[in-house]
């Protein structure tokens, strides 16, 4: 449903792509983040592509991804200076239930990764709307408890974005909704239930693609919307525990400027800085790519 309007839509904005593809326009953003890397990332496996949700580890040496096609993959991230130059796949497993088996069709369907201070991956998924326990190697996953809420998501526009908080917990959001339903419900699991824990207020045409907590639990919400010029990207931050949330807009990117960015992972670097890693969804067409974009959080007083 909302997978086939946005492939519609792509294929009917084809030629204003081309153009963009020659003459970029330049971003839209404050001076909070700046872009230290974007590389498109290549493998020739038909079921590459489709990235939805990343995780990357503590010193920014190896990713893992999984798809909207139900695989999770592990990639090795080669720097030079810290900067990111190329991802290297390693491994790479089909997404399978509790009791072994493939998943298949819609139930494959995953949109985001977590991942806890434990080490432990978690998974989120559309059409079938929960969150699990993921084991990398093998892809079986083991699903958590849900809320009552989560049966009334849209089959394509559920849990779009999934991000573990320092203090254990796990927050998830709905993507669907429309930019004029009202706030963005931020659901928290204490291990036990999931209850309600905020409500972002939505700002303009984005939608919620992804999230990740910092170390110090700010929370990092990535959205984006569609334009017959291309796709735009938008990264917000939060305090939940400040009164308003303390938002704050990091980047808003031009149409175009970079694809359909859907996945996100914030982790702190050797230098201290905080970087956000970002992965788009190349819905396996032909005029999008698979691309990583790597953001350094710019110290207070410096422009980036």
């Amino acid at each position: 449903m909302q997978r086939r309007f946005e492939r519609k839509l792509i294929r009917a904005c084809l030629p204003f792509f081309l153009l963009i593809a020659c003459v970029a326009p330049a971003a839209q953003t404050e001076p909070v983040v700046q872009v230290d890397s974007v590389l498109t990332w290549r493998h020739p496996a038909p079921w590459f592509g489709g990235f939805s949700g990343v995780e990357v580890n503590a010193d920014g040496t190896r990713l893992t991804a999984v798809s909207d096609r139900g695989r999770v993959v592990q990639a090795r991230m080669v720097r030079e200076a810290g900067r990111l130059v190329a991802l290297e796949l390693e491994e790479n497993a089909p997404l399978k239930g509790a009791d072994g088996k493939a998943l298949r069709g819609q139930m494959r369907d995953a949109e985001a990764l977590a991942l806890d201070d434990t080490g432990q991956l978690y998974i989120s998924f559309e059409h079938d709307h929960h969150v699990a326990r993921l084991a990398p190697e093998s892809g079986v996953t083991t699903p958590l408890p849900r809320h009552d809420d989560f049966a009334g998501f849209a089959p394509n526009a559920g849990m779009e974005t999934l991000a573990a908080h320092p203090d254990g917990r796990l927050f998830a959001a709905p993507e669907g909704g429309g930019p004029t339903s009202g706030p963005i419900p931020l659901y928290a699991f204490d291990g036990t239930a999931w209850t309600i824990a905020a409500k972002i207020p939505r700002q303009g045409p984005f939608l919620p693609v992804d999230a990740d907590f910092a170390e110090d639990g700010t929370l990092y919400l990535l959205e984006r919307t569609i334009t017959p010029l291309g796709f735009r990207s938008r990264i917000r931050s939060f305090d939940l525990t400040a009164p308003g949330l303390g938002e704050v807009t990091l980047l808003t990117s031009g149409p175009g400027q970079y694809d359909n960015l859907e996945a996100l992972s914030t982790w702190q670097d050797a230098a201290g800085q905080t970087r956000l890693t970002l992965l788009s969804d190349d819905n396996f067409f032909v005029m999008q790519r698979n691309e990583v974009v790597e953001l350094i959080l710019a110290k207070p007083g410096v422009e980036g």
